[in-house]
């Protein structure tokens, strides 16, 4: 089968990509904005990359349109599509039927944490030698790639909430059916398809009643949100984590160390390769769904020592002149601050410059702006790019002070960035795209400045 993938380079387009290769098929794919880390994992696998929407595609003549959510109405592509009765499918539709099928899903959903648990998950089953399939929103460093196909009846996704395409507004993880399913947290996001929480709650709800009564759901016991989600009905076998009665966790004397309980009995210490409350509490959530699947508490705490992390959370990115730039996906403010906060407990001394693209659907909006603040409070510098913004950026971080400087260009970001920063820095960027490079610009600007003698001050 030859399938055309319209939005491929999207972290969850590009790994279906992946797996649809993997399966033998021919696939090729286009998107409006082609950047690492998935340009580079598809190119590497020989996946053809058209840039643009450009109808003249028609002619590739593939067997299948698969439609990414990215992909809207009047796309020129799409309505050509359309116009001609070719055949079409979305993304999450066409791995359900393709891959998914006949499979024990173990399926992440929340919020926040979802790359990380869901790499978490896959690396206790892998070095369990249960070799699972799976398919992140990310490029976990133990594998290189954001998604694999093998012959193991386990395969691992992350399940992401958001719509599924421009025909079929049910969440992604509805198409899912998972026999294992984790439900991390859940707040409200994606401000531009729901109207509330309760509207997301309610796809949780959808997602819960796909279960099978063999099935078992993990759910975090600190949300009320998923308190009222499992009280709208739940059909399936039930555990709940951060319950001192079920499963729990808690910080060793140092906060890297953690000690992981089942029903208060110590289960096993780990040092954690991930800094932070929420990592201690994505492993945590990991080894309980692992445990569903034959994998004992035991064997998942160990493969922690040999979790090497995830690309785009709080990956070092290079260190110029003493000054560290790091890169993070993070874009929600609950994700900012537990970012900033993870960062600060693996770092000790030295400044955290923070550096803030705005970028999701829900940011652009403005709906979390009041929320930017106390997100960022625990940097020591807020550098904003507010360039397609719809509100006052300025005026959101005002409550920070002098500490926040915003910019509509990236060329006096990095100036004044490079202009602050001073050794022993960290420098963090958090954006869900690619920032225009800004990463590798800030690396080349302190290079520059170092070589033409001026000092990082």
């Amino acid at each position: 089968m030859h399938i055309h993938i319209l939005g491929i380079c999207g972290t969850f387009m590009g790994g279906v990509a992946l797996l649809a290769r993997a399966a033998g098929h021919t696939v090729t794919g286009c998107d409006a904005n082609v950047y690492p880390p998935m340009s580079t994992q598809l190119e590497e696998q020989g996946i053809g990359l058209i840039e643009g929407y450009d109808v003249a595609q028609l002619e590739l003549a593939p067997d299948v349109f698969v439609v990414g959510n990215a992909v809207a109405r009047g796309n020129p592509l799409l309505e050509a599509i359309l116009d001609r009765g070719l055949p079409y499918v979305s993304g999450p539709q066409w791995l359900a039927e393709h891959v998914l099928a006949g499979r024990w899903v173990l399926a992440v959903a929340g919020t926040h944490g979802k790359t990380t648990t869901t790499s978490l998950l896959a690396w206790m089953l892998e070095d369990a030698g249960l070799a699972p399939g799976f398919l992140v929103g990310g490029v976990p460093q133990n594998f290189g790639v954001s998604a694999r196909l093998t012959e193991s009846p386990f395969f691992v996704i992350e399940a992401d909430e958001y719509d599924t395409a421009f025909c079929d507004k049910r969440s992604k993880f509805v198409h899912y059916r998972p026999r294992t399913a984790i439900l991390n947290n859940l707040e409200f996001d994606h401000a531009d398809i729901f109207a509330d929480l309760a509207a997301i709650e309610t796809q949780f709800h959808h997602l819960v009643r796909t279960i099978p009564a063999s099935g078992r759901i993990v759910a975090n016991a600190r949300e009320d949100s998923l308190k009222r989600v499992i009280g709208r009905g739940c059909w399936s076998e039930l555990e709940w984590f951060n319950d001192p009665a079920q499963w729990s966790a808690e910080a060793g004397a140092d906060e890297v160390q953690a000690l992981f309980r089942l029903a208060g009995a110590e289960l096993g210490r780990a040092q954690m390769p991930l800094a932070g409350s929420h990592n201690r509490e994505n492993a945590l959530a990991a080894l309980a769904a692992a445990r569903h699947v034959g994998v004992t508490p035991a064997q998942a705490i160990a493969s922690l020592a040999s979790f090497r992390g995830i690309k785009r959370r709080l990956e070092l990115r290079g260190t110029v002149g003493g000054v560290s730039v790091y890169d993070d996906f993070a874009h929600h403010p609950t994700a900012i601050a537990l970012t900033v906060d993870g960062l600060r407990r693996r770092q000790s001394g030295g400044r955290i410059l923070a550096v803030l693209e705005p970028r999701s659907n829900t940011m652009k909006l403005g709906v979390m702006k009041a929320q930017l603040p106390a997100s960022l409070a625990a940097a020591d510098a807020v550098f904003c790019y507010t360039a397609g913004l719809g509100w006052d950026a300025g005026e959101a971080l005002a409550p920070l002070g002098a500490r926040a400087h915003c910019h509509d260009t990236l060329d006096a970001l990095v100036a004044e960035v490079v202009a602050m920063a001073r050794p022993g820095d960290q420098v963090l960027v958090m954006s869900n795209g690619g920032f225009g490079g800004v990463h590798q610009r800030l690396l080349e600007a302190l290079a520059g400045g170092l070589a033409g003698g001026l000092a990082v001050a």
